[in-house]
């Protein structure tokens, strides 16, 4: 840094959906987008038609899914992919969320609540997860080099990268424990396509599954569509 050089014997890279800004870590881990909308309060009254009385978290459990929770200000949090990947692996610093995005998202909240048509959107923003090409997450440790990683959550890093921590802790330590013998310590996973692949590829990925929500939806069919089959092992999270 300008102000001077650190030398460890251990360096962990946790980055997650910033790993790819990383020299040669381009293809590492795919930075998905991840975008919020949040509405103004609402009245109990609205609660009340609605039928949301409790702190339940939902979801619709589409393929491409959306989720939402009530906050404690009695607003009406909701998430989802929006635009799910930028070519050449950029990622947005500032959180910055596109008017289409917003659109959509809130076409899904009124799409589950009716009651909400024109309800204020007061905040909106977006964040990225690190996505390995079989979607699995991973904690490693090169003893060799001194670079340990972890990461790969795929937007469920909450409990996740408390365990990965705990993990990467033994490993430094040179401790063997029931973290460091788990399955996801040192897995390696192949990189993702160069690009223009990538980028064809994952909104490829994402059309396909709107296109399968869209059947299983008009046909209320129990199983998972042969189109969203084809497109999970494309994507690897077969």
């Amino acid at each position: 840094t300008p102000y001077g050089t650190v030398r460890a014997p251990f360096v962990l890279r946790c980055t997650e959906g910033f790993t790819a800004s990383l020299k040669g870590q381009k293809r590492s881990w795919l930075p998905m987008n991840s975008s919020m909308i949040v509405t103004a309060p609402l009245p109990e009254a609205t609660w009340q038609r609605i039928g949301w009385d409790g702190a339940e978290t939902l979801g619709d459990m589409a393929h491409a899914y959306m989720y939402a929770q009530r906050t404690a200000d009695g607003r009406i949090a909701l998430g989802g992919r929006g635009v799910p990947y930028r070519f050449g692996s950029r990622t947005d610093n500032d959180g910055s969320t596109s008017a289409s995005t917003v659109a959509s998202l809130t076409h899904l909240l009124t799409a589950f609540f009716p009651a909400l048509a024109g309800v204020e959107i007061t905040h909106a923003w977006s964040g990225v997860l690190g996505v390995p090409r079989d979607w699995c997450a991973t904690v490693s440790l090169d003893r060799t080099t001194g670079l340990g990683w972890a990461g790969g959550y795929v937007g469920s890093g909450v409990a996740t990268s408390n365990l990965a921590g705990r993990t990467l802790r033994d490993l430094v330590l040179g401790d063997t424990t029931e973290l460091t013998t788990l399955p996801w310590v040192n897995h390696r996973v192949r990189p993702w396509e160069p690009e223009p692949f990538r980028w064809l590829g994952v909104h490829a990925l994402y059309a396909a599954y709107r296109e399968a929500d869209r059947r299983e939806a008009a046909t209320h069919t129990p199983t998972t569509t042969p189109l969203a089959r084809l497109a999970n092992r494309i994507a690897g999270r077969h």
